[in-house]
């Protein structure tokens, strides 16, 4: 998708609409949002600086950052696996399974509870077990998804690609900077511990994988991102 962009004492140009930056809604301020979206396999950064100097709207000019973010096509060492992230993973779609089934009922029992051949007890049940479903299925995937279920670390030792489950049960990869990951002495964690947590300093969102019951790969390594095990 294009965006049209009319500057200042210029045509209008088209620059690609990626959706982490638009033009501000002040016409006296002249400024881009600098919010930027992570940077993801295939995705252009672009950077755009504020005015400066007395004359800046209108010298004003949208800059597009040269450097492409594939981090994708690096290559990754593997550091930690857990081998029960297959069965998690049919777990949770068994249980958006089970929940599609349960939901898919209730329309019928609905429709013979209003014809008179059902009882009160039915549909009451049947709505029960529905919601029961239903929150179970919120419940287990709010901590599915923050289970890991591998850890890779990159040649240059500077980006973390963990591994884990959506909410459908399938495998999604995430790019963190070495940097922006809390080592366990940070977190308070200890290696005995059975399950241990993955933060960061810039998010407040945390993962969890657990040494006892998966297996670390490249202690080097780990020991690179999380600290020393000793």
């Amino acid at each position: 998708m294009l965006r049209l962009l009319r500057l200042p004492g210029g045509p209008a140009q088209l620059l690609p609409c990626t959706g982490g930056w638009r033009p501000s809604r002040n016409p006296a301020s002249r400024t881009l949002s600098t919010h930027v979206q992570p940077c993801l396999p295939g995705r252009r950064r672009l950077t755009v600086p504020g005015p400066h100097g007395p004359h800046a709207a209108r010298s004003y000019r949208v800059t597009q950052m040269a450097e492409y973010c594939d981090l994708s096509a690096q290559k990754y060492s593997m550091v930690y696996t857990l081998p029960h992230i297959k069965l998690l993973r049919a777990v949770s779609r068994l249980k958006l399974l089970q929940t599609g089934i349960t939901v898919a009922i209730l329309p019928p029992v609905f429709y013979f509870y209003l014809q008179g051949d059902v009882s009160d007890f039915l549909v009451t049940y049947t709505t029960g077990i529905a919601l029961f479903a239903g929150a179970m299925l919120y419940t287990a995937s709010h901590f599915l998804r923050r289970v890991v279920g591998m850890m890779y670390l990159d040649s240059s030792h500077s980006t973390l690609k963990v591994s884990h489950l959506t909410f459908w049960g399938k495998r999604r990869d995430i790019y963190l900077p070495v940097s922006d990951v809390m080592t366990l002495g940070d977190t308070g964690d200890a290696l005995s511990e059975p399950i241990l947590k993955l933060k960061r300093y810039s998010s407040p969102l945390t993962m969890y994988f657990s040494p006892r019951f998966g297996r670390i790969v490249d202690k080097q390594a780990f020991e690179k991102v999380f600290g020393a095990l000793e």
